[in-house]
C-alpha cells in the first residue's frame, strides 16, 4: 500500500507554539523532530518570504499523541483564515508515482494550491483543495 499514514494538520494564526505547549501539558504530546520556524526556511526563487515579525512563528512541527500524530503550524501571512482552513488532512506516501496519480485524481474539480515539487526538507510535497473544499497535503520522503 502506497499511503503510509494519514494525520490532521492544525493551522494557527500566530499561536501554534502556545497550542503545542497546551497539547504537551494537557495530552502528554511529545515533539518529534525539530520545531521549524519560518525564519529557518531558505530563500526559494518565486516564493514569497515571511514578514520579519513572523520569523519566529512555527512553520512545521509534529507531535506524537498516544499512538497518533498531529502536525501543527502557523499560517504564513497571518491574515484571516477561511472557514475550514484551520485543519488540513496530510497523506504520507512511500511511492512518488502513486502519490502523483492520487494528487491529480483528487485535484479534479478542485484547486491546486501548491503543485507537487521537491522541498528543502527532502520530500516531494504538494497541496490542494478538493471539489468539496477539503484541504489536502501530500508528502513523500525522497
Amino acid at each position: 500500500m502506497a499511503i503510509k499514514a494519514l494525520n490532521p494538520y492544525l493551522n494557527f494564526n500566530g499561536s501554534a507554539e502556545a497550542a503545542i505547549r497546551l497539547y504537551q501539558s494537557a495530552l502528554g504530546a511529545e515533539l518529534q523532530g525539530p520545531l521549524m520556524r519560518f525564519g529557518d526556511m531558505p530563500a526559494v526563487p518565486d516564493t514569497p518570504t515571511c514578514a520579519p515579525e513572523q520569523k519566529n512563528h512555527v512553520m512545521h512541527s509534529q507531535l506524537k499523541v498516544g499512538g497518533g500524530v498531529i502536525m501543527v503550524s502557523d499560517t504564513m501571512r497571518g491574515g484571516p483564515m477561511p472557514p475550514g482552513g484551520q485543519v488540513q488532512v496530510t497523506l504520507h506516501f512511500d511511492d512518488p508515482v502513486d502519490m502523483a496519480q492520487k494528487f491529480e485524481a483528487l485535484a479534479s474539480g478542485g484547486t491546486v494550491t501548491m503543485p507537487l515539487g521537491d522541498t528543502f526538507w527532502g520530500a516531494k510535497f504538494g497541496m490542494l483543495t478538493d471539489a468539496f473544499g477539503i484541504q489536502w497535503m501530500f508528502n513523500c520522503d525522497l
